[in-house]
């Protein structure tokens, strides 16, 4: 707090000049009152900051974009007193925010990249939350014909060997390293005119696929939540590959002892209770449930079953 400083800053004289009283005196005595009034009200600030309980959430854009956090952390601040300070940024950003000591907590959907998270010391007791699915969306004429493919490998096949626009995320995320690692299994290394990468979240992504009439692969909750205001059409969906779990993981203490852990693990706690897989399997976007809680695949332990 910049103005929570000595009185003796503020007793210098402010030219105030009396009948009969020296101007050091009135000065030093109106410095004296500043200070102590600047005193008291810096108590104030500081007890009222330490009664604040904040935790901050670094996640991905999809539990943002798909409205789920709004829905779930107002009850869970109603229930603990905690609030949720949620930074929604790629799954790889995330993870290097929590690497970096800057948040409490990750909710992510990259599990290659969780587990190096936490084998490299950055976090721990990772935890299954929920799992959606990727789908892979695009122009309602679909000029690649992938709604004929039998596998997202396939559909990629066509998409590239035509040459139509794909869109990627291109940041980073969750979604871009499981594109990556479809792409690798389809044997294709995307390039060329064709493939753009947005370097922005999904919401962005799939209006500027809407607008370039092109291809891009969404997480489920996503598409769910926008695609009444988008001029596309779900393609492609349900194979193996396109599965998408979600982890919650504590940001090491023993690194960053700054870090509310009382307070992340306050939140793992309730989102992998019965009380907050409720409602996550409760939200519902037009009727439809955009995840699945899965938090009863986590051991006793707390350690997640592999």
């Amino acid at each position: 707090m910049k103005f929570c400083r000595s009185p003796a800053i503020l007793g210098k004289s402010d030219g105030i000049q009396r009948r009969g009283i020296a101007p050091a005196i009135v000065a030093a005595r109106r410095g004296l009152w500043i200070g102590a009034f600047v005193a008291a009200a810096c108590i104030a600030l500081q007890a009222s900051a330490a009664e604040q309980k904040i935790i901050r959430l670094a996640t991905t854009t999809s539990t943002e974009n798909s409205g789920l956090l709004d829905y779930l952390l107002p009850e869970f601040k109603r229930e603990t007193g905690y609030t949720v300070h949620v930074i929604a940024v790629g799954t790889g950003k995330a993870l290097r925010m929590g690497r970096d000591g800057d948040v409490d907590l990750v909710l992510v959907h990259a599990r290659p990249a969780e587990e190096r998270f936490v084998n490299d010391g950055h976090g721990i007791d990772r935890r299954d939350v929920m799992y959606n699915d990727f789908v892979i969306v695009g122009p309602p004429a679909d000029p690649a014909g992938i709604r004929q493919s039998a596998t997202a490998a396939d559909a990629l096949v066509r998409i590239a060997t035509g040459g139509h626009m794909f869109i990627s995320r291109g940041d980073d995320s969750g979604t871009h390293k499981k594109e990556r690692r479809l792409w690798d299994g389809a044997g294709i290394n995307p390039a060329g005119r064709w493939y753009r990468e947005a370097g922005q979240g999904m919401g962005k992504v799939l209006q500027m696929s809407s607008e370039l009439d092109a291809y891009t692969l969404t997480d489920r909750g996503t598409w769910l939540a926008m695609k009444d205001k988008l001029a596309l059409a779900l393609l492609f969906e349900g194979d193996e590959p396109l599965h998408n779990p979600y982890g919650i993981i504590l940001v090491n203490p023993a690194r960053h002892p700054h870090t509310d852990v009382a307070g992340a693990r306050a939140l793992v706690e309730w989102i992998t209770s019965s009380r907050g897989q409720r409602l996550i399997d409760d939200y519902r976007v037009n009727g439809q449930r955009l995840f699945i809680p899965n938090a009863a695949t986590n051991r006793a332990d707390g350690a997640a079953v592999k």
